[in-house]
């Protein structure tokens, strides 16, 4: 994925689905897209077209009765006050380098 730090979006995904198979599908296609960062919440750097996608491919895999998916876009200071307390790192985008 070709992706700038202009047009990325930081996206934190969250989720609580009831059935294992649903929720298995769920990760596995979230890995597509992003980190998994602790068991039920994944860290994403996407483009518009990328959230999009996701979103619609999220929306078919649930059963909207009986799971929860959330998902968070953060701005950019948001994200640059993000905290991680023990282990670790705040997802980064790819085509940035810190020196």
């Amino acid at each position: 994925m070709n992706r700038t730090s202009s047009d990325s979006r930081h996206v934190v995904v969250s989720y609580d689905v009831t059935a294992d198979r649903r929720r298995n599908r769920i990760c596995k296609e979230l890995k597509n897209y992003g980190e998994h960062i602790q068991y039920s919440v994944f860290e994403c750097l996407l483009q518009p077209r990328e959230l999009d996608r996701m979103v619609k491919k999220l929306a078919s895999l649930i059963d909207a009765d009986e799971d929860s998916v959330r998902i968070y876009q953060l701005c950019a200071g948001c994200r640059s006050r993000a905290k991680v307390l023990g282990t670790g790192n705040v997802v980064e985008d790819p085509d940035v380098l810190v020196v």
